[in-house]
């Protein structure tokens, strides 16, 4: 087998758009042929193969891969399905790039940048902890951050259920002590906010600023760009 050769649920999953699983289901169902014979679970295939899904010819080459960064606003939910009233990041973006999957997640009354691609690699590489990714937020509290408090989250860490939490924290003015820069390279669900609910905080704002290489720049609030992988 070729070096280029791609397992297939993999490459339906780009072509079609569709999970992996869903892929799996195609090929389980015997709807997908390679050079006219059965694909089989497992099956790997090159650009040059001729691949049918339910008799439809796909277009033949390496899937393209897609970087998206999109500005969230607040109000938006990362997920395919709608939360009550509360819509999805894909009413941002047109039904082309609904294929698109998120790299990490913001929630929904969070902001800023969000990564969206159909590169597993990609996305693993950006989430995984072993990686270090650094992400940049910027915060504003209800009240002022007591220096003693300031201390603990950013030398000792605080402990919370799934373990301790250590943010490196910086001000962004001399005059208030309620907005803060926080650098961290974890990735737990809402473990800002969690690590500040402990102290006696709420996070009223939060933006996420910077994620591993890649920032917001220009990008404005509800709109997306294309970029390239970093």
């Amino acid at each position: 087998m070729s070096d280029d050769a791609t397992r297939l649920n993999k490459y339906l999953a780009l072509k079609l758009g569709i999970s992996r699983r869903e892929a799996d289901n195609l090929i389980e169902s015997n709807l997908v042929t390679i050079n006219a014979s059965p694909a089989e679970l497992g099956s790997r295939v090159t650009p040059t193969d001729t691949i049918e899904v339910a008799g439809t010819t796909l277009p033949q080459g390496q899937p393209d891969y897609i970087y998206m960064i999109i500005n969230k606003p607040t109000g938006y939910v990362c997920s395919r399905r709608s939360q009550g009233d509360i819509p999805t990041i894909y009413a941002l973006i047109p039904p082309n790039y609904h294929a698109l999957k998120p790299v990490g997640r913001l929630d929904a009354n969070s902001s800023g940048i969000l990564l969206l691609t159909n590169d597993g690699e990609f996305a693993f590489h950006m989430t995984h902890p072993k990686f270090h990714k650094v992400k940049v937020y910027k915060v504003r509290l209800d009240h002022d951050l007591e220096p003693l408090h300031q201390q603990m989250i950013g030398e000792f860490g605080v402990d919370l259920e799934d373990g301790r939490s250590q943010l490196q924290l910086m001000r962004l003015s001399d005059t208030n002590r309620q907005e803060w820069q926080i650098t961290m390279s974890e990735g737990r669900n809402r473990q800002i906010r969690r690590t500040f609910a402990a102290l006696g905080y709420k996070v009223v704002r939060l933006q996420r600023t910077n994620f591993g290489p890649y920032s917001l720049g220009d990008t404005k609030k509800g709109e997306y760009k294309l970029t390239e992988k970093r």
